[in-house]
């Protein structure tokens, strides 16, 4: 994994550790077989997630997390090892963590695997067999970066 880049840009670090992020990134990608590839993850507010989602899906709000993959389009040959960027909101996940009755740091986890499984091509929002072959990988990997093996919603 020397070849493997994570660059996180963590706009919130006074509220949450940037080296667990790391970590939780490499052992996702380690699962998905990458060992020469570029992944960045920023880490900011709704105010940010709000703006992105607005003007790159036409959607007013903020959500929890925004994946823009380099791998797919016309131009995904330029650069084959740059899987893309995975942008998530702080705010989100610590309000979807309370009502859920979870850590931050577990819905963060299943925030990051959502987020990376989206630059790998997987798609909820494909369909039902699209959904459950992303909700089925998204646990396998959730199980193995939070070491449980029980865990079993996502």
């Amino acid at each position: 994994m020397e070849n493997l880049r994570i660059l996180i840009d963590n706009r919130q670090e006074e509220r949450l550790a940037t080296a667990p992020l790391y970590k939780k990134t490499e052992q996702i990608l380690n699962a998905l077989g990458c060992d020469d590839h570029e992944l960045s993850i920023v880490i900011t507010d709704d105010a940010q997630v709000r703006e992105l989602n607005r003007t790159y899906r036409g959607k007013d709000e903020p959500t929890n997390v925004l994946s823009f993959p380099m791998q797919e389009g016309e131009f995904s040959d330029i650069t084959p090892g740059l899987l893309g960027d995975v942008v998530i909101s702080l705010d989100t996940a610590e309000a979807e963590a309370i009502a859920a009755g979870i850590s931050t740091d577990e819905r963060m986890s299943q925030l990051l695997v959502h987020g990376i499984l989206h630059l790998f091509g997987f798609d909820h929002e494909l369909g039902e067999n699209q959904a459950r072959e992303m909700e089925e990988k998204s646990l396998e990997l959730l199980r193995g970066i939070e070491g449980n093996p029980d865990l079993t919603a996502f």
